[in-house]
């Protein structure tokens, strides 16, 4: 019999899909609030060179002050420099518009101040665009911190698919890894009696299957609306979970490991979770053919010299993966690791 905790779900209350919706931005918060009298928007550089004219258009169309804050990276600096200056102008919403990074720093500013949060993706990289985590760099371990998941999302297809190819395929990705997060839990649930939900389980697995299924037609952009809800489903997953249970087990312990290891250059997020997730796998003792042919399929990483790495650091990650968190019991618990073993794991699936 697995535990069963109270634990709250924070659930988006609208979400948004389509093209061109960004030019909806403002009513879609004038719905949210009507008494909305200011937002703060948070995003980078980049971010704002491409679509900042389509957000305050939308923004000044419904009436709606702004401020924008552009933030370059999703480090504990920016987080506190861009905190401050939201708390200074204390508005209604916070819109984190762009990447993984601005997301995620508006997310956890957020958090921080208790100010409803609106996520706008202009890729779909990973799954924190629904997700009440959040990914920040510069502290001790590279795991996601909890946050509140986002009161809306606005997700424009056709924004979403002008954006480089390689983030579509990293978003990909990191949905593969489902399949062994779900395994990991299920894993926790029976070894170490913890609380498993199968309905976020079903769900989180489902977001990987449809990748699966259609691996050979979503290299084409026109297909970047699957891709997105998949992304929003594994998020909303979570929510229902209370935990990054279905979305994150031993292929992302990997992936942090690495970033760890290798500190730059190597690779997206969704393209370490997915070499991760063939590892994993035949760990697991499942078909990690399937998940090799799929990666293949959209065009990410299968191995570590796509994504400029070395053997070594492959090898040390694996060895070092559950260390970051382990609190979190994954198949990684059951398995003892030396470096020749690791060696193996990672020869033996063709990523070294």
């Amino acid at each position: 019999m697995t535990s069963d905790p109270n634990h709250l779900m924070e659930l988006p209350r609208k979400i948004l899909i389509g093209n061109d919706v960004i030019y909806q931005l403002g009513s879609f918060i004038r719905d949210l609030n009507d008494k909305t009298s200011l937002v703060a928007v948070i995003s980078g550089n980049t971010v704002k060179a491409r679509v900042g004219k389509e957000c305050v258009e939308a923004l000044d169309s419904s009436s709606l002050k702004h401020k924008w804050i552009e933030t370059p990276n999703a480090s504990m600096n920016d987080i506190n420099s861009s905190q401050s200056l939201v708390r200074k102008e204390q508005p209604n919403f916070i819109v984190g518009v762009g990447g993984g990074r601005s997301v995620d720093v508006a997310k956890m500013i957020s958090f921080n101040l208790n100010i409803p949060f609106i996520s706008v993706p202009t890729s779909a990289s990973h799954d924190g665009i629904s997700s009440p985590f959040v990914s920040i760099r510069g502290r001790d371990k590279p795991y996601s911190l909890k946050a509140h998941a986002p009161i809306g999302v606005i997700a424009d297809t056709k924004l979403i698919s002008e954006a480089p190819y390689r983030l579509q395929a990293s978003g990909c990705g990191d949905l593969i890894g489902k399949i062994t997060a779900v395994k990991d839990w299920e894993l926790a649930r029976d070894d170490n009696n913890e609380y498993f939900g199968s309905y976020a389980a079903n769900l989180a697995n489902m977001s990987a299957k449809i990748i699966i299924e259609n691996s050979s037609k979503l290299f084409y952009r026109a297909n970047i609306r699957t891709i997105v809800e998949a992304l929003i489903s594994a998020g909303v997953a979570s929510c229902i979970a209370g935990s990054s249970r279905p979305c994150s087990g031993s292929e992302h312990l990997f992936s942090h490991a690495l970033e760890y290891v290798a500190k730059t250059n190597c690779g997206l997020h969704g393209e370490r979770v997915g070499i991760g997730t063939i590892m994993m796998s035949k760990i697991h003792g499942l078909d990690h053919d399937v998940i090799i042919k799929t990666l293949q399929n959209i065009k990410a990483p299968t191995t570590a010299k796509e994504i400029d790495v070395t053997e070594d650091q492959i090898i040390q990650s694996l060895l070092i993966a559950q260390s970051l968190r382990p609190e979190r019991y994954t198949i990684l618990n059951k398995i003892k690791m030396d470096k020749g073993s690791a060696r193996e794991i990672a020869k033996s699936v063709s990523v070294i």
